[in-house]
């Protein structure tokens, strides 16, 4: 569950888009930092569309729901440039941790309380994100451990993006859209409680063996 560089596992990393979108980027010396900024100014806007959504006429809203799975992609975008103009284009930056990190959260927390407001169950929406919070201090705290980051589902970043944009799109084609984003979030908190109990018994097991 864990790459050879202790980075998550991604067969788009090795596609030849992103190979060479990384090559243009660092090439232009685009900080590997600024790309994990602009992911998380992605978030910030795809929040704003969702939370914007159940206020709209049917057509807007639709657009709106789009825009935030879009959005969606663009952040997983960055994350996937940023890692790779660092490493594989050798720009490392001092602050590159926190920058990796810190932005992903706070992404996560835009998307999945955006969705809570679109949906309009603001606690589910809240729920979601604290729990994808857990799911990643685990990881990072069995890092801190000296173990491989722990990277395993079903519910990591990836899938939790998936299933959302799967959500976004039906439910901007659905007479009811709340309802689709609603049933869309109880898969992402079921999926993201059930990754963070699996990560606590792997770690715990890890720590026992040690």
């Amino acid at each position: 569950m864990t790459g050879e560089d202790g980075r998550r596992p991604l067969q788009s990393r090795q596609s030849s888009w992103a190979r060479a979108a990384a090559t243009q980027l660092a090439v232009g010396n685009v900080p590997p930092n600024r790309i994990s900024q602009a992911g998380l100014a992605f978030a910030a806007i795809g929040a704003l569309a969702f939370a914007a959504s159940p206020h709209l006429s049917p057509g807007w809203r639709g657009m709106c729901l789009v825009a935030a799975a879009v959005m969606m992609q663009a952040r997983l975008v960055c994350n996937l440039l940023d890692g790779m103009v660092a490493i594989e284009g050798g720009r490392r930056q001092a602050d590159g941790p926190f920058w990796n990190e810190a932005p992903d959260r706070l992404s996560d927390t835009a998307f999945l309380v955006g969705a809570g407001y679109a949906a309009q169950d603001i606690s589910l929406g809240w729920t979601a994100a604290a729990l994808a919070i857990l799911v990643a201090y685990l990881r990072e705290l069995g890092r801190a451990e000296g173990f491989p980051p722990d990277y395993c589902g079903p519910m990591a970043k990836q899938h939790r993006m998936a299933v959302l944009t799967i959500g976004c799109l039906v439910a901007a084609l659905w007479p009811s859209p709340g309802a689709i984003l609603t049933l869309t979030l109880w898969i992402i908190v079921a999926g993201a409680a059930a990754t963070a109990g699996r990560r606590s018994l792997r770690l715990i097991r890890r720590l026992k063996s040690r």
